[in-house]
């Protein structure tokens, strides 16, 4: 029995041994070798916040801040830190039902992993984010998160500047990985060309949490942080004063306006409207607002000043003038007995005119606009024997053309500009068969026919006859606080280029000549300002839509081509006004304002009605109302056919309803486009302004 309890004396302690050895194994595998609960006990006590630098800030010619940051707050999520939370109480405060609230964290984790924060809810409301900044402590796992928001002083150049959203996984391969969820980039305008310059570099902070939740001081003062770098400032050729009295006198009205300082390519203003409230996409209700935006038929997140196409109408020809005298198919002396209309061809073109010697010479045609004179120039250019051909005359008449920057994307600094069109020699085989002439096209002469331009380009050919021959790529960006030396970015917008420097000064002086005489006695006499010589092209461009299935006619588009003073040009400016009627009308006078308020940096005080009745003529096309009804109701079956909820469908279901609404409509629109309509006061400017209506390009 000794012998036996003596074994099992040893056994006994061999076991407690053992199990000593174990703990301490174990004890140095937790506190030496393994990190594990080193990491849990840093994930409860400390907190790894991100820090968003603040975005560079964008600068007018003058030095104002066009926009500018302020501070709101994320409420961001920890998925592996959600434990216990009362979860009916926080789903109250953010004002979500629990299935939204699960449906959340999970796609939390789905998209950024279960042990990093996430946005929960972005942009947190003031009211919101005071509540949550008293009740964080009930809510483990959660967390408020400064975030830099876009703040826009003047309330102006909306399509200029762009906006900023959250990166996707599409973005976040572009650019290399550098971003996270949650973080911001620029989605459209400067915000995006100049994405790099402004994002600066994110930091992180490490913070001590209590024991509810609370963050309660720095992690061994602040020796593991990483400072945020702010983003680098703009500044930029933009003339906020300009550019809001650009966006004022098109509110109302469809169209755009493009301002260039010809010696530098820079741009002082640039509008599209119908527009948009850029501090819309910026704080809380930026997803709704921009759904609402996205479904407005008008198109306000267009810019049309580099995406609108258009026919240039009339104020193509001091370009047409310009290659026809280079080629020598016409001099300055050159006239064309004007009857009328042009009948050189199969298919008559109309001028305005009727009165003899209006276009006894070049000067006389460009102020007078006759399309009877560019329409014959024209063809004499493409039929000129030198060339051998029609075929080898168009090819060189597209390549003046394109010289003059049309026809292509000129490489403005924001992103999506489009090219236009200038139609080559396989447009008209294709849609001929190979059978055609000049006359075929002879409507390009007066800017019509297959010809589509941005006003962009307008603006840019008019800084080409402006400089007699050359232009710099326009641009906003003049220069980059704290850019690189060696940074080649800007480089591109200081290349001269020389494009039609060939052409003589004489030639184009002969051409700006007449544009001169444009606002002296021609179709843009009320452009005149006292003191200053004013070089112009009024045009009024013919416009076709599809609507209702049919293609209808309507309202020409008002067009207006500017650049002063003659002697020494500083502003080039192209204005379109869709279906707005004569150039000299409406987009003429809004051109004379613009000139007078950046040459003179005031408006005199008997101009200033005529602001007012700009400003408050609604010339919103028409038929935006019969096409935004057809749009909704579309919608809303749609989604009662997908959800089964027919409360937006109700008032749509009622056939007799739908046709008589539309039949409305349809008189509505077609209402305006009656002569009565074409010729009332309403296309009148008033306050005792005389303008002449002769610059029309119907054909």
């Amino acid at each position: 029995m000794p012998v036996f309890n003596q074994s099992r004396s040893n056994i006994i302690r061999l076991i407690f041994v053992g199990m000593f050895v174990i703990i301490i194994a174990q004890l140095v595998n937790l506190q030496i070798i393994s990190s594990k609960y080193k990491k849990l006990a840093e994930e409860n006590a400390l907190y790894a916040k991100r820090v968003y630098p603040t975005r560079g800030i964008i600068y007018d010619r003058n030095g104002k801040a066009i926009l500018n940051n302020t501070i709101m707050y994320d409420l961001t999520v920890t998925p592996s830190q959600v434990k216990n939370i009362d979860t009916e109480y926080f789903c109250q405060l953010v004002g979500i039902d629990t299935a939204e609230f699960r449906d959340r964290i999970l796609d939390a984790k789905f998209r950024n992993g279960t042990f990093r924060p996430s946005t929960f809810e972005d942009l947190l409301p003031p009211d919101l984010y005071a509540k949550f900044e008293e009740n964080i402590w009930r809510f483990p796992g959660f967390n408020l998160q400064e975030r830099p928001v876009r703040v826009y002083p003047f309330n102006a150049a909306a399509h200029v500047m762009g906006y900023v959203g959250e990166v996707d996984s599409t973005i976040i391969k572009r650019y290399n990985y550098g971003y996270q969820i949650g973080d911001y980039v620029g989605r459209s305008g400067l915000e995006q060309y100049y994405e790099k310059e402004l994002m600066g570099q994110r930091g992180i902070e490490f913070w001590i949490k209590d024991n509810k939740n609370r963050l309660v001081g720095h992690y061994e003062n602040k020796s593991f942080d990483t400072p945020a770098v702010a983003g680098k400032n703009l500044h930029t050729y933009i003339d906020v004063s300009l550019q809001e009295l650009a966006e004022k006198l098109l509110a109302n009205k469809v169209g755009s306006i493009v301002a260039i300082e010809p010696k530098t390519g820079g741009i002082l203003a640039m509008a599209s409207s119908p527009d948009y409230d850029p501090n819309a996409l910026t704080g809380s209700d930026k997803q709704k607002n921009y759904g609402k935006l996205v479904l407005d038929v008008s198109s306000p997140l267009l810019n049309r000043a580099i995406k609108g196409l258009y026919q240039p109408g009339s104020t193509y020809k001091p370009l047409g003038a310009l290659i026809g005298l280079d080629e020598g198919v016409i001099t300055p002396s050159s006239g064309y007995d004007c009857r009328g209309v042009y009948l050189a061809c199969n298919h008559p073109v109309k001028c305005e005119h009727k009165d003899p010697g209006h276009a006894a010479n070049l000067r006389l045609a460009i102020a007078h606009s006759c399309n009877s004179f560019f329409s014959n120039t024209f063809r004499l250019t493409l039929d000129n024997p030198e060339f051998r051909g029609v075929r080898s005359g168009l090819t060189r008449w597209k390549e003046y053309v394109n010289a003059f920057g049309l026809g292509h994307r000129i490489g403005i600094d924001i992103p999506s500009e489009d090219g236009g069109n200038i139609p080559d020699t396989t447009a008209y085989d294709k849609e001929y068969h190979h059978q055609w002439n000049s006359c075929t096209m002879v409507t390009m002469g007066i800017g019509q026919d297959k010809m589509l331009v941005t006003p962009l380009q307008i603006a840019n050919a008019m800084c080409i006859v402006a400089n007699k021959g050359f232009f710099y790529t326009p641009h906003f960006v003049n220069r980059i606080d704290g850019a690189d030396p060696n940074d080649t970015l800007l480089n591109r917008f200081k290349e001269k280029h020389e494009v039609l420097t060939h052409i003589p000064d004489d030639v184009y002086e002969v051409v700006t000549s007449g544009m001169q005489d444009v606002v002296e006695y021609g179709t843009a006499s009320a452009a005149k300002i006292p003191g200053i010589n004013i070089c112009a092209k009024t045009g009024t461009a013919e416009n076709y839509r599809i609507i209702r299935g049919r293609r209808t006619k309507l309202k020409s588009h008002s067009v207006f081509v500017c650049f002063a003073p003659r002697e020494n040009p500083k502003i080039a400016i192209a204005i379109v006004i869709e279906n707005a009627g004569f150039g000299a009308t409406w987009a003429a006078p809004i051109g004379s304002l613009l000139l007078e308020k950046y040459l003179n940096d005031t408006i005199r005080a008997e101009r200033l009605p005529l602001i007012d009745h700009l400003v408050g003529s609604n010339l919103m096309p028409r038929y935006l109302m019969v096409q935004q009804f057809i749009e909704d109701s579309s919608r809303a079956a749609k989604w009662a056919k997908q959800t089964g909820d027919s409360t937006r469908w109700k008032k749509y279901t009622n056939v007799s309803f739908r046709n008589e609404m539309l039949d409305t409509l349809h008189r509505v629109f077609v209402s305006s486009l009656t002569p009565n309509f074409q010729n009332s006061s309403a296309d009148k400017p008033k306050n005792n302004i005389k303008i002449k209506d002769t610059d029309s390009t119907t054909n």
